[in-house]
């Protein structure tokens, strides 16, 4: 046992940390980082600690120990010299450097007012202040004493006014640019090219690169409708514009650019257009403008954001860029161009012995060029089937068809004495079945006769039809007995038992394997080249749904029922914060989608090559295998749910599943113990892969609605939300 000296030494080592290390309140510390537009995550990453730690520390539940302590204090020591707490308006000191800036929300008659505190998200709400000539900073900033830093990562200087702007024109005719955080600056330009030159050079717009042999993010800038007529673009565009997906060539702002000697992408000048000159050396330059009255935003992603104020529409925008990336595009675009940032396709060799270096390809990545999938693979019109007859329709064994789920059956008469239909739905279920998978990174390997691998991915063309669901595996050595006339099949998107070979994804013949079953595979597409190259995807979208749900109030460490209580009514606590969860769940289902994106338009005749197909991440076997994974995730919680409670589903749609249940609670049907979920099934929570409450009905309204339309195995996932049917189920 220690004696008293030693304990009283070590009282003493614990007094001296309290004073060298003091903190300033709970409250205080979330206020400075959000101050500084900072996320959780990067504070957690800066300390090497975990995101959960940081929200404690922010409320109070616990206190960083050292050596985190002293880091911590650190950096709410360097905030609090940049970001002091809000006092009576015009006591903050300004300065005279960069461009001139204005401390955004400005009302319509320009009074001042005291300064607001911030909002829960990784933008403030700026509040209503005079306009005044000032440092090119945030409101209210002091400029930090010299000598000291912070512990968080670094804002770089070249992006110190984040990554991107809306521009917006004022009652005063001034053009101001919102900024994330709350700033505005002054916008000098009168023109579109001078625009563009102004964001290059003054503006100090940008975001770092998310991999290290990647690029840095360009500036985007938002144009608003007084925006667009400032600089001469029409708030709308024509239905013939809109068709095209551009203005004409012949526009004015067009030829503006061209004498500027600025470029635009393919694309031309639409809703999202880049602009830009040919890279000198190192240096990029381009801009990239969203402009919203041309629906850049699409509403089903992004809700009404695109009618929200200037600051408020920078608020939702740089939430989604810093905790995803500057958008690229729509969603899908984003989803799939964040893949990319995360493993660019190319890397710097290694120095040669002049210390010149080239272009190398980057393991791990796609690389740069693209290559041609499987025949089985290759969707219908694409140029390995030319051959096939004009209208050859091919089944199972010449097509790979990994789908999510749209299944049902009609009620059991002892389901239709139950009172309700609860439907339960996976969190981020794409993103989920994603995380860890082994895909495919080059061109496929033809095998005859091959021994199944599961950890190989690729296509393989193997009867599954003697796969018997009224008897399969659940656990290492133990066999259930299942109603199979109850389950859908692990193996078709409809729920029917295949009836001879077909082509299936690495994950759905491995599930085949893990059900009890031997596989003899007659043929392969394999790809030797693999790996997790979603991984990293996976945890960045992760991360990002997770910090923009604990901002709204559901934490991932709350029990069952207080998750469920957190979920009710979410998106009302901050609306626009709701927006960027759902901005963020659209980049992952878009992002998968455009693995495999089909022909749109431009004259394409089935048997000519489209213009997704010169992309490297035009890749169907990726989409696949993660379409596959996650249909057979959701298969294996279905079966472990039957098999301990003896309840079934009764309607699938993607990642919805709906039971019969005497409550209208997730938790009246769900087999928690103790607080525990059941091992291996669904579990409650905010977590990619766990499953929140997505609606109930009564068994009587599923019934009505079955009736109504005469059609006994209608889908009610897809109406179980709110009840509304609008018209009979088309598969849709």
């Amino acid at each position: 046992m220690s004696d008293e000296g030693e304990l009283f030494s070590a009282v003493d080592a614990l007094l001296e940390q309290a004073v060298r290390d003091p903190l300033p309140e709970p409250a205080e510390r979330k206020r400075l980082r959000e101050a500084a537009g900072l996320t959780q995550d990067q504070v957690a990453g800066a300390l090497q600690t975990r995101r959960e730690a940081v929200g404690n520390w922010e409320a109070g539940r616990t206190e960083p120990r050292p050596p985190k302590r002293a880091a911590y204090a650190r950096l709410l020591e360097g905030l609090a010299a940049r970001f002091p707490a809000p006092g009576p308006a015009g006591n903050t000191s300004t300065a005279s450097a960069g461009p001139t800036a204005t401390p955004a929300r400005e009302t319509a008659s320009r009074t001042s007012a005291p300064a607001a505190a911030p909002a829960p998200a990784a933008a403030p709400r700026p509040a209503a202040t005079s306009r005044q000539a000032s440092a090119s900073r945030r409101p209210g900033a002091k400029t930090a004493t010299p000598g000291k830093t912070t512990a968080a990562v670094a804002v770089d200087p070249r992006f110190a006014h984040g990554p991107l702007a809306v521009i917006d024109v004022g009652a005063d005719r001034k053009v101001v640019a919102y900024c994330t955080g709350g700033l505005v600056l002054d916008v000098p330009a009168k023109s579109i090219p001078a625009l563009v030159d102004w964001t290059l050079q003054e503006a100090k717009l940008g975001q770092p690169k998310l991999s290290g042999p990647g690029k840095d993010a360009d500036p985007l800038l938002v144009l608003t409708e007084s925006a667009l007529e400032r600089y001469g673009l029409p708030t709308t565009l024509t239905e013939e514009e809109r068709l095209a997906g551009r203005l004409p060539e012949g526009h004015k702002v067009i030829k503006q650019l061209a004498r500027a000697e600025w470029k635009l992408t393919k694309r031309g000048f639409g809703p999202w257009a880049r602009i830009y000159r040919p890279v000198k050396g190192s240096e990029r330059a381009c801009v990239q403008l969203c402009i919203p009255s041309w629906h850049a935003l699409d509403s089903r992603h992004w809700g009404t954001a695109a009618q929200l104020p200037p600051a408020e529409l920078a608020r939702v925008l740089g939430a989604y860029a810093s905790r995803v990336m500057t958008p690229r595009g729509s969603t899908a675009v984003t989803g799939l161009e964040l893949m990319t940032a995360l493993h660019p396709p190319t890397r710097a060799s290694a120095p040669h012995a002049d210390g010149t270096r080239h272009s190398e390809h980057n393991p791990g990545s796609l690389g740069k060029d693209p290559v041609d999938p499987a025949p089985c693979e290759a969707p219908d019109g694409h140029p390995l089937l030319a051959d096939l007859p004009r209208f050859h329709i091919r089944g199972p064994g010449e097509k790979l068809l990994e789908e999510a789920y749209d299944w049902a059956r009609p009620m059991t008469d002892a389901e239709c004495t139950l009172r309700h239909l609860v439907g339960i739905d996976v969190n981020m279920a794409f993103a989920a079945g994603a995380n860890g998978l082994i895909v495919g990174l080059g061109a496929p390997t033809h095998v005859k006769a091959p021994v199944f691998d599961p950890k190989l991915p690729g296509s393989w063309l193997v009867d599954l039809s003697h796969v018997d669901l009224s008897r399969v595996k659940v656990g290492k050595d133990t066999w259930a007995d299942l109603d199979a006339g109850l389950l859908p099949s692990p193996f078709t998107p409809k729920g029917e038992r295949p009836d001879g070979p077909a082509w299936y994804a690495t994950p759905t013949v491995a599930y085949a394997v893990e059900l009890g079953y031997d596989v003899a595979p007659i043929e392969a597409y394999v790809r030797y080249d693999n790996g997790r190259y979603l991984d990293a995807w996976y945890q960045r979208l992760r991360d990002a749904y997770l910090a923009t749900m604990a901002d709204l109030g559901v934490d991932a460490d709350l029990t069952p029922a207080d998750f469920l209580a957190a979920m009710d009514g979410y998106q009302e606590r901050d609306p626009q914060l709701a927006t960027v969860v759902s901005a963020i769940k659209a980049t992952v289902k878009g992002g998968l989608g455009k693995l495999r994106e089909r022909p749109r338009g431009e004259g394409w005749r089935p048997g000519e090559p489209w213009r997704a197909l010169a992309r490297p991440t035009w890749r169907p076997d990726i989409r696949a295998a993660v379409i596959s994974r996650t249909r057979i995730n959701l298969h294996r919680k279905i079966v472990k749910h039957a098999a301990f409670t003896g309840q079934y589903p009764v309607a699938i749609l993607s990642d919805c599943v709906v039971y019969a249940a005497n409550g209208e609670s997730p938790l009246d049907f769900l087999p928690y113990r103790d607080g525990k979920p059941l091992p291996g099934g669904f579990k409650l929570g905010v977590n990619p892969g766990l499953v929140k409450h997505e609606g109930t009905q009564t068994v009587l309204w599923g019934e009505g609605v079955r009736e109504q339309f005469n059609a006994p195995e209608l889908n009610l996932a897809r109406y179980i939300k709110d009840g509304t049917v609008t018209d009979a189920d088309n598969g849709e």
